[in-house]
């Protein structure tokens, strides 16, 4: 194994421990209210007309979303990674619309990049052999002589 390849693991294993905590803090934090008093006022009159109930119910749908993403990542990031970065893009949006958090909605573009790029790594041959059950029962087989 080479540099590189230690490198793009380690990145691989960070990113996907990130994208497991953050949405899953963020999820459970919707029914806490611990790093906001009023999440409801990051919700766009849009967004809210499209959920059902007012915008508290609707922050508790968001908040149960974000917790089923973050567990999605750490049992299968190649899927969770996609759901989060378009979790992320539809926050984006609904940030635009509300007006008055731009710096949120460029810090969340961030964070999508991020969720673009541990579904690039868990694509990859990386993320194929990350979810073997073992590199040692792997060469062990490939290993084993053929007849």
């Amino acid at each position: 194994m080479n540099d590189s390849t230690t490198a793009a693991r380690q990145a691989f294993l960070m990113l996907r421990i990130a994208f497991t905590v953050a949405p899953i803090l963020f999820g459970l934090d919707k029914f806490a209210n611990v790093l906001t008093d009023d999440w409801t006022k990051y919700l766009s009159s849009e967004f809210n007309s499209l959920i059902p109930g007012n915008a508290d119910t609707a922050m508790s749908i968001v908040g149960v979303i974000e917790v089923v993403a973050g567990v999605v990542v750490a049992v299968a990031p190649r899927y969770g990674s996609v759901l989060v970065a378009g979790w992320l893009g539809g926050i984006i949006v609904n940030l635009l619309l509300v007006g008055g958090y731009g710096d949120i909605a460029l810090r969340d573009f961030g964070l999508m990049l991020g969720a673009l790029t541990l579904a690039r790594l868990a694509w990859s041959e990386l993320g194929a052999r990350a979810a073997t059950p073992s590199r040692a029962a792997g060469s062990r087989l490939s290993a084993a002589p053929t007849r």
